[in-house]
């Protein structure tokens, strides 16, 4: 990402110094992620999601001032409820062998079963256009890997 220039306007969300720290926020992550042309949308709840291939990722922010960025991936196939132990088994050689993301099963109230990966970083202090951007990056990329490797399990359907 190039660094934004110090004499953007000011209602931009990515003005001012480059390495100046800046708190957390929907717009800051929403301007980083369309600087690289990707696009999101705010959910019902506000929360920004993007769809890469058939898997969505949300851009949560979490915590009490919203300091902590969660990057949440929702892999696409979806399994049945029977194919939980071998997803347990999966996810348990992923987050042995992988640093990033997180990888874990959820069953939906239909009873299908999916894989989710998560990645979360606390940004109390702020974080700076760059420094949001390597980890929105990461945390996509980490989330696009799991999902090629959720692909690859026998029994899984893309709806």
């Amino acid at each position: 990402m190039a660094s934004p220039g110090i004499e953007d306007g000011p209602d931009d969300p990515l003005a001012g110094h480059p390495r100046r720290l800046r708190p957390l926020t929907g717009e800051l992550i929403a301007a980083v992620l369309g600087n690289r042309g990707y696009v999101v949308t705010p959910d019902s709840d506000g929360d920004l999601v993007g769809r890469w291939e058939d898997n969505l990722i949300w851009f949560l922010r979490l915590g009490a001032a919203g300091e902590l960025l969660q990057i949440r991936t929702m892999v696409a196939p979806t399994f049945p409820i029977e194919q939980v132990p071998a997803l347990y088994e999966f996810c348990n050689g992923w987050n042995h062998d992988q640093l990033w993301p997180k990888a874990f099963v959820h069953v939906d109230d239909s009873g299908r079963v999916r894989i989710c990966g998560e990645v979360i970083t606390d940004l109390e202090c702020g974080v700076t256009p760059h420094q949001l951007d390597q980890l929105l990056d990461c945390g996509i990329t980490a989330g696009c890997q799991l999902a090629a490797g959720v692909r690859q399990l026998p029994g899984g359907v893309v709806a």
